[in-house]
């Protein structure tokens, strides 16, 4: 069994409807019911705050701060971390959108909040994602990116150079007079971090593919296939530094064609993730409001073994309004799998009924008005 990271207190301040929060959380499972606009997926927002980005909603700093707050949010955590308990403080200073989010370990100011990737990992469902296989591809890549960086700490910073060094090549284009060194020496990091980014994305569609391959007879949810497309197709059996070399070539023919589009037309920022309904033998996106939520259940609880098998810690779930869309059965397995991974979940509804298969494997609390109602 992996290590069972959990936290064992929550401090809020200021955060959404929360003036001050402080929780004392036993390790179990966590269930969150109350009336909707309590504050139950703010309570788990908060949570999100323990790993890097913005969080579940991605949401502006300044829109996480309290309506009236004179400085900004914080979030304060002990847990059962996967180097040994530690306490970790983030928050902003102050309520502007502009503010980079600061952290603590320790009492200890972080170089990076990357650092978090040290301590635990959080993954999340919420029913905001219920629409990615019928939204824009730039939804799934960003679905997939978060699974990748949950595995490979320095996905996300690859990300961040790439889209940097695109937009340098972008103006760049757009100028009247270019200067053919820089963007030759632009267009060798994208390719370099392009196929590195790309590379990541291909080993993590094939990990999740084969969980999900020996898994798929076991339980009520439906197999997922899963595969890339609209970058290099075809492409990813060469060695690295062809596929560099083929993409640098495809940057460099393209220069005219990207500067009277405005933009940059080839790379891992044009690509999709591609989902079908294995049983089916159906795109996902046409698949039932259902089917579509028992698909996106099965692919985060594939990761979430792939997380705990690879790095020996099992992840920390946020699970919102789980429970909306799967029946009974569907529920109970539900449960039973989350349990099995051996962490510890969050999980949000309206309806504490609806979570009692769980049983005492999980801490019930009432969420009312930005409180616990004990």
């Amino acid at each position: 069994m992996p290590h069972k990271v959990s936290l064992s207190r929550l401090k809020l301040t200021d955060f959404r409807n929360y003036a001050g929060l402080s929780l004392a959380l036993d390790g179990r499972h966590v269930v969150l019911t109350g009336q909707n606009g309590a504050g139950k997926t703010n309570l788990m927002e908060a949570v999100s705050f323990l790993s890097p980005g913005r969080g579940l909603r991605r949401a502006a700093y300044g829109d996480v701060a309290r309506a009236g707050a004179e400085a900004g949010f914080s979030v304060f955590a002990t847990l059962d971390g996967m180097l040994d308990e530690v306490d970790i403080g983030t928050g902003t200073e102050g309520g502007d959108e502009g503010q980079t989010r600061k952290l603590r370990l320790n009492g200890t100011p972080a170089r990076t909040v990357d650092e978090l990737l040290d301590h635990l990992r959080v993954l999340w469902l919420t029913p905001a994602m219920d629409g990615l296989f019928t939204g824009p591809s730039a939804d799934r890549r960003r679905f997939l990116d978060r699974l990748v960086l949950s595995l490979d700490p320095e996905h996300g910073r690859r990300a961040v150079d790439f889209e940097k060094a695109m937009r340098g090549r972008n103006r760049l284009l757009s100028e009247p007079r270019q200067d053919p060194a820089w963007l030759t020496a632009l267009e060798k990091q994208m390719a370099e971090l392009g196929i590195a980014m790309a590379h990541a994305r291909h080993e993590l569609v094939g990990l999740i593919s084969g969980l999900v391959e020996a898994a798929r007879d076991d339980g009520p949810f439906p197999s997922a296939t899963m595969r890339l497309s609209g970058f290099l197709d075809g492409e990813w059996q060469r060695p690295a530094y062809e596929i560099e070399e083929i993409y640098l070539g495809m940057l460099q023919d393209g220069r005219y064609r990207d500067a009277a589009a405005g933009r940059t037309l080839d790379g891992p920022h044009r690509a999709d993730l591609l989902i079908r309904h294995r049983e089916k033998d159906m795109e996902a996106e046409r698949c039932s409001t259902g089917e579509q939520k028992a698909l996106l259940v099965g692919l985060i609880l594939a990761h979430a073994g792939l997380v705990a098998s690879m790095t020996g810690h099992a992840p920390v779930l946020l699970l919102d309004e789980i429970a909306a869309h799967l029946d009974e059965g569907r529920r109970a397995a539900l449960f039973d799998r989350v349990d099995a991974l051996g962490g510890q979940a969050f999980m949000t509804g309206t309806d504490r009924a609806m979570f009692d298969a769980l049983g005492d494997r999980a801490q019930f609390l009432t969420v009312s008005n930005g409180g616990i109602v004990t």
